[in-house]
């Protein structure tokens, strides 16, 4: 464990401990450092310190503290409040506990910056009990985020000055003092309301008249009618309204040439994508979950500075515009789960920084796009729920194929029409899901935006589940090639892919034997191969698969002993029911051989001579090979024997 000491000098102005790779420091504060007399900055933020922080009597001349990030417990030290130089004061994302009342900090005439976000105190204002300064002017930072606040502060009614404040994460209910907005009107630049439970604006137009603001995030309120814009003399750079219940958006977005994100998902949006948001050049353009309908407007798609469309969920139609052109800077395309029609634009293959392509649950009718394998970044492909058609990539004769999808994670083909044989070659290409990731990994697709991380996310079948991955990490890597036609043996050559987490081959017409390099798939958490015709033993290399929690072999031909080790003793009948040849726990209590296993008397068909026989002869192998031959010679008399006589050994 790192020790720190004190400075050997009592004359200290400046006591500055930041965290550093090898500067990590994990004990509770020295009591002493508020006796230096002369200490006028303090800042040990991003460290790991604990325990309380101990009151003081000395009157210090600190102007800034800055203990944010760390493990500090308990009260504020009510010496805090007798700080008058103090001009910076931070201390957020601790553990600090209590009731705080902000009039305390009101009487510090000098304060600039206060930030007590993300503990877990209760912030009040009772500035109408104990009237404020004449000459006060309020802070001109104020995080109050995750504070137990329930209304808002009355201060703030008189604070012109606010430059940014975030009220985020509190129980706020009820509308937005239409005096705030007025008052607020020249100054504020950021304004944070996330995360309460707030429903009216109380504007008097749908313009936020908010001259100097850049940053507005109102997301995760219950916000009504139409999404209130600034005004034309306004240059705002993100706006998220996201999570809210907004009906409609203005028509004209001629004023917004500025904004760089503009977040308006999960609302109840009607009514088509105006054309006017053509006018527009944001980075990130996010309207999903929404009730939009009509056209695409083309310029989304065709213009070269967008790069995050994202319009999933909503009930947009039509064909998408193919003149893409070669300044394509798209990192993200998400139209998933509207009515889109024809083709895949092949000038997508123009945008060289894409990663998310997910086009799933739409009426695209169009083959496999292996045109898109050069993409340098290309990393996820859902492609499901839609009439895709023919093979998928048959790569063999192209001699002159450099590039085959180098950072394909996630491929998701579910519910087409694909057809025909998988080649060994295809798998044994894609390098990206042979290399074993750490457990941490990076977010695909996350732009850093002044608000935070805008980061995609991602609703793919994984584990028996219909999931939403908020994050994309480098370490999902999944294959889904489900409810399709495909049809001959499985490559072994996937199993070189020991990256891979889920694996879902199901509802095919998969034929030949389960393949024991499958054993290899160390990583592998999902395996499904039901619904196929595939036959043979359960390789004993499965059980190798020490991660696997989800695993369906059913409704298959497979035969002989379940094996009985590691994970496989952890799976219920379910994932071997529907295979007539196999035998063994979990789908019998006794082992193979030890009695033959009796279909009931609803599974014996008298009219069906042929099926009975070969029903006896599969599962009768232990009573040798003339019994079985007396089955097809006196099979009305000894089909009734065997049965009588195998219920009463039951018994």
């Amino acid at each position: 464990m790192p020790q720190w000491q004190l400075p050997s000098t009592r004359y200290i102005n400046y006591l500055v401990k930041k965290k550093t790779d090898t500067n990590s420091i994990d004990r509770e504060l020295p009591s002493y450092i508020f006796h230096i007399p002369l200490l006028c900055v303090l800042d040990l933020s991003s460290n790991q310190f604990s325990g309380p922080l101990r009151e003081f009597n000395q009157a210090l001349p600190l102007e800034f503290v800055d203990l944010s990030e760390n493990g500090f417990s308990g009260p504020i030290p009510k010496a805090f409040f007798q700080l008058t130089s103090l001009i910076h004061m931070d201390l957020r994302s601790n553990n600090l506990i209590g009731l705080v009342d902000l009039a305390w900090f009101w009487r510090l005439r000098n304060i600039i910056t206060l930030d007590l976000s993300h503990n877990k105190l209760f912030v009040i204002d009772e500035e109408g009990n104990s009237p404020l300064p004449s000459d006060w002017s309020g802070p001109q930072e104020l995080g109050l985020a995750s504070c137990n606040i329930t209304q808002f502060p009355r201060s703030l009614m008189h604070n012109k000055y606010i430059l940014d404040l975030d009220l985020s994460c509190n129980q706020i209910i009820g509308g937005v003092p239409n005096r705030l907005w007025e008052t607020w009107s020249s100054n504020l630049i950021s304004l944070n309301l996330s995360h309460n439970m707030l429903t009216d604006m109380q504007l008097s137009s749908d313009v936020l008249l908010l001259t100097s603001i850049g940053y507005i995030d109102l997301s995760f309120n219950r916000f009504q009618g139409k999404v209130p814009m600034p005004g034309p003399d306004t240059a705002p750079h993100l706006m998220d309204y996201s999570n809210n219940m907004f009906s409609s958006i203005p028509q004209n977005f001629t004023w917004y040439q500025t904004i760089s994100y503009i977040i308006m998902s999960k609302n109840i949006i009607n009514g088509h994508i105006p054309y006017s948001i053509c006018n527009l050049t944001p980075a990130v353009l996010d309207l999903s979950y929404n009730n939009f309908n009509g056209p695409i407007p083309s310029c989304l798609i065709v213009d070269g500075n967008l790069e995050v469309l994202n319009l999933r969920g909503n009930h947009l139609e039509g064909t998408l515009a193919s003149n893409i052109t070669t300044s394509c800077m798209l990192q993200t395309i998400d139209l998933n789960g509207n009515k889109i029609e024809g083709q895949l634009p092949r000038a997508l293959s123009k945008c060289p920084h894409l990663e998310v392509l997910d086009f799933g649950g739409n009426r695209i009718a169009d083959s496999f796009p292996s045109w898109l394998r050069g993409l340098p970044k290309l990393s996820v492909i859902v492609l499901r729920s839609n009439q895709f058609y023919g093979s998928i990539g048959d790569i063999a004769g192209d001699i002159n194929l450099k590039e085959f999808f180098p950072s394909l994670q996630i491929i998701d083909l579910a519910s087409n029409n694909f057809s025909g044989n998988l080649r060994p070659q295809w798998f044994e290409r894609l390098k990206s899901m042979m290399n074993d990731f750490n457990s941490t990994g990076r977010i695909i697709s996350a732009i850093k935006g002044p608000g935070g991380l805008y980061q995609d996310s991602i609703r793919i079948m994984y584990k028996g589940s219909d999931m939403i991955f908020e994050r994309i990490l480098t370490t999902l890597t999944a294959i889904d090639f489900s409810n399709n036609r495909l049809e001959g043996t499985i490559p072994e050559s996937i199993g070189r892919l020991v990256a891979l987490r889920a694996l879902n081959l199901s509802h095919n017409a998969f034929t030949g034997q389960i393949p024991a390099q499958l054993g290899g798939m160390a990583d592998l958490e999902l395996l499904d191969l039901s619904f196929n015709q595939l036959s043979g033993e359960i390789p004993q290399e499965l059980t190798n698969l020490t991660f696997l929690e989800v695993l369906n072999l059913s409704s298959n031909h497979l035969v002989g002993k379940v094996p009985q080790s590691r994970q496989f003793t952890t799976f219920g009948s379910s994932s071997f029911e529907g295979n007539a040849g196999l035998c063994g726990p979990p789908l019998s209590e006794l082992p193979c051989g030890a009695l033959p296993y009796i279909p009931s008397v609803t599974n014996v068909h008298k009219s069906s001579h042929h099926v009975d026989v070969v029903l006896f002869l599969f599962v009768g192998l232990g009573f040798g090979v003339g019994f079985a031959a007396a089955i097809l010679i006196k099979w009305d008399w000894v089909g009734k024997w065997f049965i009588e006589t195998a219920r009463a050994l039951r018994t």
